[in-house]
């Protein structure tokens, strides 16, 4: 039975990946700084590797790093804790994964690529990130790309393109998808980026990625997300139609700095190397989440 160590085993694309690899026969270490007590489970921060330490004893065959910090904004703000977590944690992790002699598989984010490029290409020999949270993510690439030089690390690294799920936490630090469907569904309003459009990946499709990456034999780049890039706007009315929601709720404002437009994912290496094609449609995804979201709020109420 194969053994997979999860770092960041406890968020949004953590819990669901966990209980995919289990069903599929994975061993499962699971590792998160959220408390928690249950078998095979530690409470970590990668800033600490000591406490990493009972974690790699098991001898994971596969370690896959979701554990970071993240969004633009929190990284922005927080830019000490952004470097050493996104920098010197991922080496942390890095060094005990060559004394385990494990695979890497490096959860890193389409932030790095910034926004002067119009088809986003893994093989864009020096991105431009805008955004202190694509920096850190991008000199974290570039610590495993020396490792796998340097060292022979068996690595991989994956770069999501918004990914989300019916099931993940609310809150005004989610993704747009998230935050639209959870405030409609209150009656309350929505701000939405005008001339931003983005490629929308369910995480039932990025779990298979995730998996298919677990096998891949070289080293490589790999982005993960859905074909179709839509504009935030045309997202907002699919959810504000889908929950029946007053449309003065939706309000049109500029960007903020730091953000990029348009993100346009060249996904032949998702399908060429990882051989996933995305199945669930925009549509689909919407439904679901705004289905799931209404449930989450009548039972909320009814308590």
């Amino acid at each position: 039975m194969p053994k997979a160590l999860v770092l960041g085993s406890g968020g949004n694309i953590g819990k669901p990946l966990v209980q995919h690899l289990k069903s599929t026969g994975y061993d499962i270490t699971e590792c998160d700084i959220r408390p928690g007590w249950r078998d095979n489970y530690y409470v970590t921060d990668i800033n600490q590797p000591i406490d990493l330490l009972p974690a790699f004893d098991e001898k994971p065959d596969v370690v896959i790093v979701l554990a970071a910090m993240v969004s633009r904004v929190t990284c922005e703000q927080a830019s000490g804790l952004a470097i050493s977590t996104n920098l010197a944690g991922i080496n942390n992790v890095l060094q005990l994964s060559k004394r385990s002699q494990s695979k890497v598989i490096f959860f890193s984010t389409s932030e790095v690529y910034g926004p002067n490029v119009s088809a986003m290409d893994e093989s864009l020999p020096d991105p431009q990130p805008n955004n202190r949270y694509g920096l850190s993510k991008l000199l974290g690439e570039k610590l495993i790309e020396y490792e796998v030089r340097s060292y022979g690390l068996d690595a991989v690294v994956l770069r999501p393109f918004m990914i989300y799920d019916e099931n993940e936490d609310l809150g005004d630090h989610r993704s747009a998808m998230i935050r639209f469907a959870s405030n409609l569904a209150s009656g309350q309003p929505i701000e939405v980026h005008q001339g931003s459009a983005r490629s929308w990946l369910h995480v039932s499709d990025a779990i298979r990625a995730i998996e298919a990456a677990i096998h891949v034999k070289d080293y490589a780049i790999i982005n993960i997300g859905h074909p179709d890039v839509v504009p935030i706007v045309d997202l907002a009315e699919m959810v504000r139609s889908q929950l029946n929601a007053p449309k003065d709720l939706i309000r049109y404002m500029d960007q903020p700095s730091g953000m990029t437009p348009i993100k346009r994912p060249l996904l032949d290496r998702q399908r060429d190397i990882l051989g996933v094609i995305p199945t669930v449609t925009l549509e689909e995804g919407v439904t679901r989440v705004c289905n799931k979201i209404t449930e989450r709020l009548a039972q909320r109420n009814s308590a």
